[in-house]
């Protein structure tokens, strides 16, 4: 099967290069490229690409503008930022909008085009480690005590271990390792979790996690 992608950014160039590596994978079709949020919400409604790579600082219509349109509109497009720093407050914004991911400019192009496979599997582009990593630092003032919340308190203690795990950035065998089950339980948790909390993958999992107070940065 070949993964659409629709390539958005403001720089010539940057579209020019992104295009290239992805147009040089069997596997993978760079259907049109955009410069700026405007044109890349045109482009998804005509296009209706599999994968959106998204720059996040753009004149007029931003990134997380955009990004939230675009999984508003069209739940089965896939967002992908793309950011300059690794500590941008920006980047969470596109995330908590609904972006399954994201990927630092400089990321190497192997890496590149496995995150663009990943993401049209239905999986995030970025570790659990990475996204901790990144909300520990943005979130600078949790909540000191967890957040009431009915989608939360619809989990199983099962599941909430899980979420709890899952934030703290462990992969699926590391979950089954701890809590003494198979991968494919745990997998089945995992999807259990996202579908009660209404979320799109386990970035989004551990965005909620944190801003509900269920874990706090360091921990």
């Amino acid at each position: 099967m070949t993964v659409s992608v629709l390539v958005v950014d403001d720089q010539e160039l940057m579209r020019m290069g992104l295009a290239m590596v992805l147009g040089a994978q069997d596997d993978l079709e760079v259907v049109g490229d955009a410069a700026d949020g405007a044109s890349a919400l045109a482009a998804v409604a005509r296009l209706r690409p599999d994968v959106v790579l998204m720059d996040v600082r753009m004149p007029g219509i931003d990134g997380v503008t955009a990004t939230a349109r675009i999984t508003a509109d069209f739940p089965d497009v896939r967002v992908v930022v793309m950011t300059t720093f690794d500590l941008d407050e920006h980047a969470l914004g596109a995330l908590r909008a609904g972006a399954s991911g994201f990927l630092l400019k400089d990321t190497p192009p192997e890496d590149l085009v496995s995150a663009i496979r990943s993401v049209a599997a239905g999986d995030a582009v970025v570790s659990p480690r990475v996204t901790r990593r990144l909300l520990g630092n943005l979130i600078a003032e949790p909540p000191a005590e967890p957040r009431p919340s009915p989608e939360i308190d619809s989990l199983t203690d099962r599941e909430r271990e899980v979420l709890l795990l899952i934030a703290a950035g462990r992969s699926n065998a590391e979950i089954a390792a701890e809590l003494v089950l198979s991968e494919a339980t745990v997998k089945t948790h995992v999807g259990r979790v996202l579908a009660k909390l209404g979320l799109r993958d386990r970035v989004q999992a551990v965005v909620l996690a944190y801003e509900r107070g269920l874990v706090r940065p360091g921990s």
